[in-house]
């Protein structure tokens, strides 16, 4: 056995690093070593350490050859992929062509570089790209992205700081129709399953105004249509509830809202109507309200009459406030997104599938099976 004089320093740093070395490989090797110094027999080193003879007697000889700091290289031998060669080349592509499944994705790249890879490698080499799968947003096709920054910018921010201040109410207002109709979601189980569809098609009517910061609710229903009528019912009945506050409401440009009968209510009222630009449901709070209430009270939920439909509605949006208080501060802040750098599908990339041609032999090749 080769035999080591080891120096009091040298001890102290075996000691420390087979503790706080960031590696455990290292650490690993400074615990042999360290054991080695307090003369702990071979034997007894391998049983404890649970390493071969050669791999003590490399960790000794790296020591002999570089002290401490040769003890902390690593130098594993690790394969680097053929596709690493066309990093940048289907980087560039997948920017511009995004795709759907693994299989695709596959498919190019055999078409870029002639390299045939399995769905786990291919897979494993879009990860180390920065690639992950994500649920594909939308946006307004016809949305202004200038006029909604400016929008956010000079008129809805500066009203909700005022607000903030306690100088301002600001409401956002908009109407939700709930039909009596199933609503499906995703969900984890172990088998399909279905949820029973009710007969009909009758409707709840809901124009609705959301206080930005307490998250009040006030609403106005019925089981008919939302008209001008409606919108001036609740204009008074906000008017009661702060008569002593000047008040800002956030509103989409639907005719039963933008006409004169609601507009002439709201001058007498004192209340400011700010009529979001067109095709902006990004910018109104109240839209985040109603997909909540249609997740906590109508996902794959089955009512068996009319009447327990709408009940269940009412109720949720009565309670949100109190009840899911905690879930809306996180969900409705007062930030807003344009998409004034998203990329889109259609401009810049386009969804890249697989050749027609190459369906159809699939599918022959699947019916000649």
């Amino acid at each position: 056995m080769m035999e080591i004089d080891f120096i009091t320093e040298a001890i102290e740093d075996l000691y420390y690093w087979r503790y706080h070395h960031p590696r455990p490989r290292v650490q690993l090797k400074m615990e042999v070593l360290y054991l080695k110094s307090q003369g702990v027999a071979l034997e007894e080193i391998l049983r404890l350490c649970w390493i071969s003879k050669a791999s003590f007697y490399r960790y000794l000889g790296e020591y002999q050859e570089g002290g401490i700091e040769k003890l902390k290289e690593l130098n594993f031998h690790c394969p680097e992929s053929e596709l690493s060669e066309h990093r940048s080349r289907i980087e560039d592509y997948f920017r511009k062509h995004p795709f759907a499944t693994i299989a695709e994705a596959c498919t190019r790249i055999e078409e870029l570089t002639g390299i045939k890879r399995g769905l786990t490698q291919v897979r494993k080499f879009l990860k180390s790209l920065g690639m992950k799968p994500l649920k594909v947003g939308q946006i307004p096709g016809k949305a202004d992205i200038e006029e909604q920054e400016q929008f956010k910018t000079q008129k809805l921010e500066p009203r909700l700081q005022q607000a903030k201040a306690g100088k301002r109410l600001v409401l956002f207002m908009d109407a939700a129709h709930f039909v009596f109709a199933p609503f499906l979601e995703i969900v984890w189980c172990f088998e399909r399953l279905f949820v029973k569809a009710p007969s009909g098609r009758q409707r709840l009517n809901v124009l609705a105004a959301l206080n930005a910061i307490t998250k009040e609710v006030f609403t106005v229903k019925n089981l008919t249509y939302i008209t001008a009528e409606t919108v001036c019912d609740l204009l008074r009945m906000l008017a009661v509830a702060y008569p002593a506050m000047p008040i800002t409401i956030i509103l989409d440009n639907a005719r039963y809202q933008r006409c004169a009968l609601v507009e002439s209510l709201a001058k007498n009222l004192g209340i400011e109507l700010l009529y979001l630009p067109p095709y902006s449901p990004n910018l109104n709070l109240i839209e985040r309200f109603w997909k909540f209430i249609k997740k906590k009270c109508l996902y794959s939920k089955y009512y068996d009459n009319q009447h327990s439909f709408q009940q269940a509605i009412l109720e949720c949006i009565e309670q949100a406030p109190t009840q899911y208080r905690e879930e809306l501060e996180s969900l409705l802040t007062l930030k807003f997104q344009t998409f004034k750098a998203a990329p889109v599908i259609g401009e810049e990339s386009t969804l890249c599938r697989f050749p027609i041609t190459k369906q159809k032999q699939i599918k022959v090749s699947s019916n000649a099976a």
